[in-house]
């Protein structure tokens, strides 16, 4: 096999190798971002990185869709203080056109006027689309037990 052949074979295995890094990097990024959105309220974010089929299932069963969230943040329903995943708790795993991110997020603030200040694990899934990576499902853990100083 000519050098040249094999020197294009290897550099293709080298950029099929990076391809996961990069998607990994990205959809770490996008849930970071919708993070920020949820916080901020501001549903224009967040119907970009939502998929329209999108379902979030909480800890004790209820269910909520797209328009569901997008209500509640033109509402503002929840004001965020904290609102925010725990540093280094994240890790994203992708699989083709699928990623899955995981992490511990840290709920401050106030829901309707009433005081809440949990943390809970999470696992958001994305979706590779024509419009690049979409966040299509969410399940939250029930709120964790109390740890130093309500974390």
């Amino acid at each position: 096999m000519p050098i040249s052949t094999l020197l294009i074979a290897g550099l293709t295995g080298i950029a099929a190798l990076a391809a996961p890094h990069t998607d990994r990097d990205a959809v770490a990024q996008i849930d970071r971002n919708y993070q920020d959105a949820v916080k901020r309220n501001d549903a224009e974010a967040m119907q970009k990185i939502l998929h329209p089929d999108f379902l979030l299932v909480l800890g004790d069963g209820r269910r909520f869709g797209r328009d569901d969230l997008l209500k509640d943040a033109r509402r503002g329903r929840f004001i965020y203080e904290l609102q925010d995943e725990v540093p280094d708790s994240q890790s994203v795993m992708v699989w083709g056109d699928t990623a899955i991110v995981t992490a511990k997020l840290r709920l401050k603030g106030l829901n309707d006027g009433k005081p809440f200040d949990r943390t809970l694990w999470f696992s958001d899934t994305y979706v590779r689309t024509d419009r690049g990576w979409r966040y299509l499902f969410g399940q939250a853990s029930l709120p964790l037990p109390d740890e130093q100083g309500g974390q």
